[in-house]
């Protein structure tokens, strides 16, 4: 089972210059609770911009390089998008987690999506695929308002495929 994990803002924005515009440690702990103990699929550069192999957590990692390697037991690379068929079918979910070419590439497949949209317009150069309504629907939302440490409005919608 795919699901995707994502920040947007209202205008879809995900990043810029391969960073996370914002800081809402929220949404952070939302995405350590959902995701540790799972996969977690990404691209090349939303790899990099880790900075680290994150804890209890396998990493695939979609590269076209080939001579990618990195040397740690909890990260796989694949080149080849058909070589995630035994997580797409997999009972475990296994979570997508960016960047935007991966999140195209992948939406297709995914069953269940986490969003916490940020209730603001951002300038950035990466952007969230629409989320179509005839293909997604919402099952459970939950606002989070600002205060001192998250200086955004913001909401948890968790998606799940039509």
């Amino acid at each position: 089972m795919l699901s995707i994990i994502v920040a947007i803002a209202n205008n879809n924005v995900i990043g810029k210059d391969n960073k996370l515009i914002w800081h809402l440690p929220e949404d952070l702990k939302r995405f350590k609770a959902l995701t540790t103990g799972h996969t977690i699929i990404m691209g090349r550069k939303t790899f990099e911009s880790l900075g680290r192999v994150l804890p209890n957590r396998k990493h695939v990692i979609l590269c076209n390089d080939a001579q990618m390697n990195i040397d740690d037991e909890n990260v796989e690379i694949l080149s080849d998008i058909s070589l995630l068929d035994k997580y797409k079918n997999s009972e475990e979910e296994n979570f997508i987690i960016g960047g935007a070419t991966i999140y195209k590439l992948l939406m297709p497949y995914a069953d269940k999506m986490y969003i916490t949209k940020i209730n603001q317009d951002f300038e950035g150069d990466v952007y969230f695929p629409e989320i179509k309504d005839e293909e997604w629907k919402a099952i459970k939302v939950e606002k989070g308002l600002k205060n001192e440490a998250n200086p955004f409005d913001y909401e948890y919608i968790d998606y799940i495929r039509r």
